[in-house]
């Protein structure tokens, strides 16, 4: 039997197992009564809808009148069929609400009545070591995370947001819905332009600002134009995103690792390189900021040797044990590129972020851009542009700083009390921090013992240039991004984390 629900406003096609009585699928057994045979292949039908995935949690089934008549059922049928749903746990039936999907893990391709799964299932159990996950759960995702990279999504200021972009969208020319200036909007290169030089101390015009599409696309249209330039080689510290060095080999460079200690980067490595990318303001991971006579060493090689500097500004905001330190880029605009982003202070999602450039470099990336058919939303721009020149995104920035600083002060005081061995390292800024590890407590056991308690967070040894080689250093530690859970997980998260620190070997 097949039926579509062409009345029930769930676009679903289902199909029920034919009788047995006409020789084909043999239907359930479990079910006696006149219409045991039929509610069974219903009910089977039901499941395996919900079990593949066809029906997601919480998607509201027609009612029982409707199913029925679509199925040419009796209604009775269908509701007998649905009763035992429910009392299974894959529906809900709530009173004005109707009966829905259970609201239920992430189904499995594999029936789990399956034998064979049961059978291997059981085995693994029996001879794999503690938390070691079944196959079942390789794909439930982790309740809790401490992984760095993201702000608290939770707390993104909805309301403003949407009311900056009604008064741009209202105030916005009719041109403005068009293809636009590869460069990015006027009206957000102009108000960046102001903030920047007021709460990062950046020397910017706004013909010198390219928007892109979050720091990954401008790192790659600039690494293909320095390319493109000449240059073979870009300086890069030793700890830092593997993905911000994959951008950078794929556009052909190759890169000279520099070491990175309590000062910052070494840059007096750099050598000839063509660039140095840095993160000056909080060297990300290790959290140490880059030191006076450093940052001056830094500006006066790329004045000797005509190389670029590329800042990564990414979370220059957030610094809480005092004001925070101005971006390089002003001690010599003429060769430093400033990057940054909304990625941190708002969300990842609007892929919002921009250079500030040397004018030649400028006007070049900018074509580079409108070859790569970028930067992206308009209407995005015009609302960051209005949320910033109303004063929007200064107060969202100051109660973000005031939540992190909390944030990270509770997850000292935690470790202090529950792992005293632990020691917290780097300045107190961003949204993560460094856990160094006490000798003889392994990296990959603390990871692991998380998980197995539910919460993602990742080693240090990661983020290292020379990961999964001989290279790799021996320095034990966590990154620990506080930033990431919602506020109502947040106790949650660290005390998971705590007990997987105490975790016997």
């Amino acid at each position: 039997m097949e039926k579509a629900w062409a009345t029930s406003g769930v676009d679903l096609h289902l199909e029920l197992p034919r009788d047995p009585a006409a020789g084909d699928v043999t239907a359930p057994s479990g079910n006696t009564g006149p219409s045991g045979g039929v509610r069974a292949r219903l009910e089977a039908a039901l499941r395996d809808a919900v079990r593949s995935g066809r029906l997601g949690p919480g998607v509201r089934l027609p009612s029982s009148r409707a199913l029925a008549a679509d199925l040419g059922l009796a209604r009775n049928t269908v509701a007998e069929a649905y009763g035992q749903l429910v009392a299974e746990g894959w529906l809900t039936a709530r009173q004005g609400s109707g009966t829905r999907v259970a609201e239920r893990a992430a189904a499995s391709t594999v029936p789990v009545d399956d034998p064979n799964l049961t059978k291997l299932t059981s085995l693994i159990k029996l001879t794999s070591p503690p938390g070691h996950t079944s196959p079942g759960e390789l794909t439930r995702p982790p309740r809790y995370t401490l992984k760095a990279g993201s702000p608290d999504l939770s707390a993104f200021p909805r309301a403003a947001w949407l009311a900056a972009g009604r008064r741009a969208f209202t105030a916005a020319p009719s041109h403005a819905l068009g293809y636009g200036h590869p460069q990015g909007r006027p009206e957000l290169r102009v108000a960046l332009a102001e903030y920047l030089a007021r709460a990062r101390g950046v020397r910017a015009e706004p013909d010198r600002i390219v928007v892109c599409d979050g720091f990954a696309a401008g790192l790659a249209l600039l690494a293909g134009v320095l390319r493109a330039r000449g240059a073979t080689t870009l300086a890069v510290e030793e700890y830092g995103l593997p993905s911000v060095r994959d951008t950078a080999t794929a556009a052909g460079l190759r890169l000279a690792p520099l070491p990175v200690d309590e000062d910052g980067a070494v840059v007096g490595q750099a050598g000839r390189a063509g660039a140095v990318l840095v993160t000056p303001a909080h060297q990300f991971p290790l959290g140490a900021a880059l030191a006076p006579r450093r940052r001056t060493q830094l500006v006066e090689w790329a004045r000797d040797t005509g190389g670029l500097v590329i800042e990564d500004d990414y979370d220059g905001e957030f610094r809480y044990d005092r004001q925070p330190v101005g971006a390089v880029q002003a001690l010599a605009p003429g060769h430093v590129v400033y990057a940054g982003s909304a990625s941190k202070s708002l969300a990842p999602a609007f892929r919002l972020g921009w250079l500030v450039l040397p004018a030649p470099l400028a006007r070049e990336v900018a074509a580079a851009q409108e070859l790569a058919a970028g930067p992206g939303s308009r209407l995005d721009q015009l609302t960051l542009a209005e949320f910033i020149v109303s004063g929007a995104y200064d107060r969202h920035v100051r109660r973000s700083r005031l939540a992190y600083r909390r944030r990270r002060d509770r997850l000292a005081v935690a470790l202090a009390r529950e792992a005293p061995q632990v020691r917290v390292t780097g300045i107190a800024a961003g949204l993560h921090a460094l856990c160094e590890l006490p000798p003889g407590l392994a990296e990959d056991h603390v990871v692991a013992r998380a998980a197995a308690r539910g919460l993602d967070v990742d080693g240090l040894a990661m983020y290292h240039a020379g990961a999964g080689a001989a290279t790799s250093p021996a320095r034990p530690a966590l990154v620990v991004g506080y930033g990431s859970p919602p506020e109502h997980a947040f106790s949650g998260a660290v005390a998971r984390l705590c007990a997987a620190l105490n975790d016997p070997p």
